[in-house]
């Protein structure tokens, strides 16, 4: 006689629980199927490069990182690595743009699209758009952290060093120009802080800075100009007419002495 019991049932209930749980994953693993399993280096490259063209940037990551992972070695491979950092460029990661640019520039120094890498870590820095000076309108990079500042306008300087021929050193020296500017305003502006405020010795060595490490940067007329003011606050006579000599002197005609400071438009504005 066949005996049924609760605890053989519970089991075959398991068991076909078990079954169709693996029926379903199979499924799903079929569904999941890489469908670029079979590409080749050349496929994969191109099939990214069509994605970074649409703007589909994170899309074209994926795809150069199976590329990459996949055929490791080759041209394929190589160009993978430049358009992945200026894929993550554009898609706003600033900081996987620089070290795909770092990997690169340390595992091909020989390679013939090396100033690149360097002219791309460079603009990720600068953080402005493709393009000579880029979108730096109505943007005053001066009131920001100049670090990133000064990182771009090294890069900037190791690749016209480097490569004084490249194809992009011509933009880099006008971006260097535009950076050493926006450094000679920074320190300007944090010198202005310290005027407002009535910190007036701290002022005066933040407003020397500019004067002695930007030459010719267009915030020296008002980095003179705090330098008077503070002197005359502190009253330092003497150290307050010798500055002014020399502000009248390079600046004849400074909105500062006419009491026009204010008008018109900044320094960064000048391609307005």
């Amino acid at each position: 006689m066949n005996r049924f019991t609760f605890g053989s049932l519970a089991g075959k209930v398991a068991a076909h629980a078990i079954l169709i749980v693996a029926v379903a994953l199979s499924g799903c693993a079929s569904l999941e199927k890489d469908e670029t399993a079979d590409w080749d280096a050349q496929k994969l490259y191109t099939e990214a490069k069509t994605l970074m063209a649409e703007g589909g940037y994170e899309q074209a990551i994926k795809l150069f990182e199976k590329l990459e992972s996949r055929y490791p070695y080759g041209r394929y491979a190589q160009q993978a690595q430049l358009d992945t950092a200026f894929s993550y460029y554009k898609s706003q990661e600033p900081e996987l743009a620089i070290l795909a640019c770092e990997r690169f520039i340390k595992l091909h120094p020989n390679h013939r699209d090396v100033d690149y890498a360097y002219y791309l870590k460079g603009l990720v820095n600068f953080n402005e758009d493709l393009g000579i000076l880029g979108n730096v309108i109505n943007k005053d990079l001066s009131q920001r952290d100049p670090r990133a500042s000064r990182e771009s306008f090294d890069t900037f300087r190791e690749l016209i060093e480097r490569f004084p021929n490249s194809k992009y050193a011509e933009d880099a020296r006008l971006r260097m120009q535009y950076l050493v500017n926006s450094l000679a305003a920074h320190e300007t502006h944090v010198a202005r802080y310290y005027y407002n405020r009535g910190a007036y010795v701290a002022a005066i060595n933040r407003a020397q800075s500019t004067i002695t490490n930007y030459p010719n940067a267009p915030a020296q007329e008002e980095a003179l100009f705090l330098m008077v003011k503070s002197y005359d606050k502190l009253g330092l006579t003497e150290l307050r007419n010798d500055t002014d000599r020399v502000l009248r002197l390079n600046f004849p005609n400074s909105k500062y002495l006419t009491g026009k400071a204010g008008d018109g438009r900044p320094w960064w504005q000048l391609w307005e």
